[in-house]
């Protein structure tokens, strides 16, 4: 999903910020993300392991792309560290920009995704459940860069 600060920049060398699946969820995180309200994001430890990609990496930098695979923005990684789902705060949470005023809400609503049939088929395991233990990647960015013509 990212790579170091010292390797290639370019827009179309960089690895893909693909934000939830292709459709309207991934449609509102992108616009979120563009203009300025969403600066944080978080994914489950279980999804590097399985996809065999390596945790992000402060200074990493990855190509926000759309719903059409378009490379819409630059992101760079500012912070990133795993904790146990139970230690998301509030700030974390608001950071998302998904509008949610409480750790509960966010909660909520990042537990119907995870339980999805398209992230547990993703996953490989039909079962897949979180709980307060589950290890999640809890991730800060900034754009660095808009892409002409797009967003």
């Amino acid at each position: 999903m990212t790579v170091g600060p010292d390797q290639n920049t370019d827009p179309e060398s960089l690895p893909k910020a693909e934000f939830a699946f292709p459709g309207p969820l991934r449609d509102r995180l992108v616009a979120a993300v563009l203009d300025g309200s969403k600066t944080a994001t978080t994914g489950l430890l279980a999804e590097y392991e399985h996809a065999g990609e390596p945790l992000p990496s402060v200074g990493a930098r990855s190509t926000v792309v759309d719903s059409d695979d378009r490379p819409v923005a630059v992101i760079e990684v500012t912070e990133a560290r795993v904790v146990p789902l139970r230690e998301v705060d509030i700030a974390h949470a608001v950071d998302e920009g998904e509008g949610c005023t409480t750790v509960d809400g966010w909660r909520a609503d990042h537990e119907e995704f995870w339980h999805s049939e398209e992230m547990r088929r993703a996953l490989g395991d039909p079962r897949f459940t979180v709980h307060d233990t589950t290890a999640v990647v809890l991730e800060r960015f900034r754009v660095v860069g808009r892409l002409h013509g797009l967003g």
